[in-house]
């Protein structure tokens, strides 16, 4: 059992730092996770009964090279690898143990590469979350809301088209830098979301969200002129601030409304704020800067004790004329509940649904769907719409707490 989880380690923390490794020798995104893939079941099956190297992560990049290398000898379009293939880490072996390589982090280069011109725009921020931070299609397609098998096919047509058509691995000038920035600064927003949300105790979920604040970090700096880098990073600590509230001491969950502010990281939020400061004085409004000033806004309740509703809605508004969504818009009939009573919520929530089908299994759209139908009393209607938010909600703590609230509205 120590080698399997020294491998589900090494997938959890270092797949797309591989990625990137073999991507930047090889060009071909497709080949690197293949081979990467061949060296994780080498992996299981050796290091269970062989022991744990002392260096993983060279450990598998070797035998990912010598994938990689075997398939250029047998592929003649791939001929043109082997001299790359040959002279990368030469000497490296697997006895890695008193000589571990030094593995450069090249991820941001992949998520730059993935954000090429000649990349659809559509594909590109879903690319970056399956290469660089390893999600499967099923995950990805849940979070842009297509099916599977279409989200599937669009990222093999990405990865053919990056090896085709020769697209160099390498950061663009810095004029061109801003031009790909949105879709990378998307990808690491989607990647912490994707992990915040199935964030129930899995140890991937966790370290998913604290790469995509790295990656966030690396991208501020990197983009010290674009504001809504800033925002991003300003946006991801202001959540991260919050984790440790979100579940009791019995691991339940706790929604943000009814956390105690004293268990927030202030050092987080303060990092939060100066960041969001620094990305205001550009001048230049973004959709991350708008979503990290409504979540400053949350965060205020720790000074206030109170939530400042009509802000909050001015900037969900402001929000949607910027950037439309249909999970911000969801978020904005929240506010609008709080502000103009259930009954009138309710009516621009169905309506939203009867425009975006994609919303009907969309799980914050049932859950919302469920509390506004409970606090108009419709009964009946609550609880089958508390039965579909559950049946969608990925963390055993948030669909424990849905039933909490469905148990709550039946009588006696």
């Amino acid at each position: 059992m120590e080698g399997r989880r020294a491998a589900d380690l090494a997938a959890r923390q270092s797949f797309g730092k591989l990625v990137a490794w073999l991507t930047a020798r090889c060009g071909d995104v497709a080949a690197a996770e293949d081979a990467l893939g061949d060296a994780f079941l080498a992996a299981l099956r050796r290091w269970p009964s062989e022991g744990v190297p002392r260096a993983p992560e060279a450990w598998l990049l070797v035998v990912a090279r010598r994938r990689l290398i075997d398939r250029a000898r047998r592929d003649r379009t791939l001929e043109q690898l082997l001299p790359e293939l040959d002279a990368a880490a030469p000497g490296l072996d697997l006895d890695t143990s008193a000589n571990a390589m030094e593995i450069p982090d090249e991820r941001l280069r992949l998520l730059f590469l993935c954000a090429h011109p000649a990349i659809d725009p559509g594909i590109q921020a879903p690319l970056m979350l399956q290469t660089v931070l390893g999600l499967n299609a099923s995950r990805i397609a849940a979070a842009f809301l297509v099916a599977p098998a279409t989200m599937g096919q669009r990222l093999v047509r990405a990865k053919a088209k990056i090896r085709d058509a020769g697209i160099p691995f390498v950061l663009p000038d810095v004029e061109a830098l801003p031009a790909r920035s949105a879709a990378v600064l998307q990808a690491i927003y989607a990647a912490y979301t994707s992990g915040w949300n199935g964030m129930g105790g899995d140890g991937r979920d966790r370290g998913l969200t604290q790469e995509a604040v790295l990656l966030a970090r690396l991208c501020a700096d990197l983009l010290p002129e674009e504001p809504e880098a800033r925002g991003l990073l300003a946006l991801l600590l202001h959540c991260q601030a919050r984790h440790g509230a979100r579940r009791a001491a019995d691991g339940s969950y706790v929604p943000l409304l009814e956390q105690e502010p004293g268990q927030w990281d202030a050092a987080l939020i303060a990092e939060a704020e100066g960041a969001l400061t620094q990305a205001s004085r550009a001048g230049r409004p973004g959709r991350f800067q708008l979503e990290a000033a409504i979540q400053s806004l949350h965060a205020h309740r720790a000074v206030s004790g109170r939530v400042d509703w009509p802000a909050l809605l001015g900037l969900y508004d402001a929000l949607l004329a910027l950037a439309p969504s249909a999970g911000g818009r969801v978020s904005r009939i929240a506010v609008l509940a709080e502000l103009a009573g259930p009954a009138g919520a309710l009516a621009e929530l169905e309506a939203l649904a009867a425009a975006e089908q994609a919303l009907r299994e969309h799980q914050p759209w049932w859950a919302l769907r469920a509390h506004l139908l409970q606090r108009t009393g419709q009964d009946s209607q609550a609880q089958q719409a508390y039965r579909r938010a559950i049946a969608l909600a990925d963390d055993p703590a948030v669909r424990a707490f849905l039933g909490q609230r469905a148990g709550a509205d039946r009588p006696g």
